[in-house]
């Protein structure tokens, strides 16, 4: 069973991915067999969705890409969670995060191929009440359309996702109360995975 996380954010390695990381590492303590992989996709050129509707054929894109090479992992069946992670741009998650979330559209268009994926969402902005309950659900409506199974951090705070602030003095590694909501997320992930594959 594998947990994939994906990072919307266009710069690598910094907060968001920290935050991914984190539930990561606490998704893949709640079994041994659990395996992780993070994806950033800042190391990708993705190019916006055109439209053409190629997908609707196979799991192909008229785009040779960064996305088209990561269309083997996504669509592995050995996936059963999936965590989104943005930083907030705007009020909602990147260009980066929409691209690619535009582009997963082939895995809905080839018989809704993440059904039952469990999908959870964590954002990380500038301020604590920096749009990322907002942000989150805008992610959020997009992985219902590809009829995934969707999850919050849980108790004992159950919010949307997970809520990070990377302007707090120390920065995100000392925002203790948003990592723990993004370890809840992560563990929430796995269990869920675990009791949907049996």
């Amino acid at each position: 069973m594998k947990i994939l996380a994906i990072n919307g954010s266009p710069r690598a390695g910094k907060t968001t991915s920290f935050a991914l990381k984190a539930a990561l590492e606490s998704a893949a303590s709640v079994r041994s067999d659990i395996r992780t992989e993070l994806i950033e996709l800042a190391n990708y050129e993705i190019r916006d969705c055109i439209g053409c509707n190629k997908c609707r054929q196979s799991l192909t894109c008229s785009h040779d890409d960064g996305f088209t090479l990561l269309v083997p992992t996504l669509g592995d069946p050995d996936v059963a969670g999936i965590i989104i992670g943005t930083p907030v741009y705007m009020g909602t998650m990147t260009g980066l995060c929409k691209s690619f979330l535009d582009r997963a559209i082939m895995f809905r268009r080839n018989g809704f191929a993440w059904t039952n994926v469990v999908g959870g969402v964590l954002a990380v902005g500038q301020s604590r009440n920096g749009g990322q309950e907002l942000t989150i659900q805008a992610v959020q409506a997009a992985l219902l359309v590809q009829n995934m199974i969707i999850v919050g951090d849980g108790p004992p705070y159950g919010h949307y996702g997970a809520t990070l602030v990377s302007g707090v003095e120390g920065g995100i590694e000392k925002d203790e109360l948003g990592l723990t909501t993004a370890r809840n997320l992560g563990r929430r992930v796995a269990e869920l995975a675990i009791k949907l594959r049996g």
